[in-house]
């Protein structure tokens, strides 16, 4: 039987409820936070911007996976300057972050190439509670989480490698993607060292689970 699609409100209400930190604080009802993320992506439909979703929502529509609080978005500059309603409290080069109406939500800017690269190339529409939305495929999250984890290595954020790492290793282990195809999409990207990092990194995980094949 088929499942229902994903609601994007409860999963981040679950992501919101399960986190300690927030225990004891005021917290968002369903409700709200189902209006939220109604406005929100029918404000995006609205401008007729051309996004995409990622992070730990668009991993939800393909694994059993963790908890997340925000909303992750591929969005040009430009049209994130026509979106006012995102109140902006982080932004760099490839990076902003922002509230809509007390909705986390973080943008990743076409600017960057292969941000940019995966809006084209890796996408597909996906049915949810809320809306029919671009999101991610597997192979484009698979590119997002390792052209990130050179970086991480270098900030010491190894809460964020672990997670991002068992991530990649669920979903090349669910669903068999040509990897080698991957790593040569993702090389132009990144720098040869990067690149031979994360080929290393692949193959690590490769080993890590094929020893529960055994």
């Amino acid at each position: 039987m088929d499942q229902p699609p994903l609601a994007i409100g409860e999963i981040v209400r679950n992501g919101i409820i399960f986190d300690l930190k927030n225990w004891g604080g005021q917290s968002m009802n369903d409700d709200d936070l189902k209006i939220m993320v109604e406005r929100l992506f029918a404000l995006l439909n609205e401008r007729q911007v051309h996004y995409v979703l990622v992070g730990g929502v668009a991993l939800l529509q393909y694994v059993e996976g963790r908890n997340t609080q925000d909303i992750d978005l591929i969005m040009a500059l430009s049209s994130l300057e026509r979106l006012p309603e995102i109140e902006l409290t982080e932004r760099d080069e490839n990076f902003a972050r922002g509230t809509f109406e007390g909705l986390q939500v973080d943008i990743l800017l076409t600017q960057n190439p292969l941000f940019a690269f995966v809006r084209q190339e890796h996408v597909s529409p996906v049915v949810y509670a809320e809306s029919t939305i671009t999101t991610a495929t597997v192979e484009g999250l698979i590119l997002l989480k390792l052209y990130a984890l050179p970086s991480l290595y270098r900030q010491g954020d190894f809460a964020r490698v672990g997670i991002y790492e068992n991530d990649v290793a669920t979903l090349l282990h669910a669903y068999r993607p040509n990897v080698e195809a991957l790593l040569v999409e993702l090389a132009p990207f990144v720098s040869d060292s990067d690149s031979q990092e994360i080929r290393d990194i692949v193959k690590d995980l490769q080993t890590r689970f094929s020893r529960f094949e055994k």
